[in-house]
């Protein structure tokens, strides 16, 4: 099994075995404020292969590349003003911006599945850390099997990879619990790729504009990580806006909504009994791991608001609810 460290009392020890792992081009498991991420040395081609091999993850899924600062991402991508306007009100933090890579960009095309552009975040609390000391970017996924349910705690991303890779890095849970939002902006307009933890409403406030959502999930080209119509999935069917619980059913309820034969689930499970978004997120890959725990072959889940962080945990749970061959 893997090698666990904890920040906490521990941290300069995190950091040095961290960077010892990354150095020999071998993925980390590390805490981010979204969900645990699996990282490696974006300009290396070596460790981004560990990475997709660790994973089994496809290649033609792009990477998020994680730098330290603003002035850390300027190094390998071009900023339009709209880009830059964001990146200076929401980093560090669970926001992505998908950008052209500059001509002499040493992020190497495995990491970007050959696209001329670069999905680019700059990470809270522990994992800005470890990319400024180590002094490149980190290509950083979430720690998880593809296609699986993101892990929002070390023990989650250690049950999964833990033989496959050789150290994670124990942050606690994850304060946000939903990957990044995924925005790209061309001509001026600013388009939706995936709803995260930067709720829509927080952007448009910011830029004035008016945030263009795609059409369907699952229906657009492959520009950035989570655009994949099948995600997220648990081994249970997952049936959404369950008003009722069919027997066997595990049910995860939002907001302590009456469910019909709610006696009769193999368990439920609350996102937040007092219907706040962020507490949902944070529990939400939390708990779709446990009711799949329970053996249950299906998991029920009540209606949720689709708006603010309500609209990434939808897209989620639409994508962990998916046929499994799309």
């Amino acid at each position: 099994m893997a090698r666990i460290i904890p920040i906490e009392g521990e941290r300069r020890e995190a950091v040095d075995a961290a960077i010892g792992v990354l150095s020999k081009a071998r993925p980390v498991a590390m805490p981010t404020e979204t969900v645990y991420g699996l990282a490696a040395d974006a300009t290396d081609p070596a460790a981004i292969a560990s990475i997709y091999e660790t994973k089994g993850r496809p290649r033609f899924n792009p990477l998020i590349c994680h730098m330290a600062d603003l002035e850390m991402a300027e190094r390998y991508a071009i900023f339009d003003p709209i880009s830059r306007s964001l990146a200076e009100r929401f980093w560090p933090g669970p926001l992505t911006l998908v950008l052209p890579l500059k001509p002499d960009s040493a992020i190497h095309p495995l990491a970007t599945a050959g696209l001329d552009t670069v999905g680019i975040r700059v990470p809270r609390g522990f994992a800005g850390e470890l990319i400024r000391a180590f002094g490149r970017p980190l290509a950083a996924p979430s720690a998880n099997s593809s296609g699986k349910i993101s892990p929002t705690t070390a023990q989650h991303v250690d049950a999964d990879l833990g033989d496959r890779i050789n150290l994670v890095i124990d942050g606690g849970p994850c304060q946000v619990g939903v990957e990044s939002t995924i925005l790209k902006v061309e001509d001026g307009r600013i388009r939706l790729l995936r709803p995260g933890g930067v709720p829509v409403e927080a952007i448009e406030e910011a830029t004035g504009l008016v945030v263009e959502r795609p059409k369907g999930t699952g229906t657009a080209a492959i520009e950035a990580p989570g655009m994949l119509a099948s995600h997220y999935a648990p081994n249970a069917h997952v049936r959404l806006d369950a008003i009722s619980v069919m027997p066997g059913e595990a049910l995860i309820r939002f907001g302590s909504q009456p469910v019909d034969g709610m006696g009769q689930a193999a368990a439920v499970l609350e996102l937040s009994p007092t219907g706040d978004l962020g507490e949902a997120a944070a529990n939400l890959f939390g708990l779709l791991k446990k009711a799949d725990q329970t053996g249950a072959a299906g998991i029920a889940v009540t209606p949720i608001p689709d708006h603010g962080l309500g609209e990434a945990i939808n897209d989620r749970l639409q994508r962990a609810a998916a046929p499994r061959n799309v």
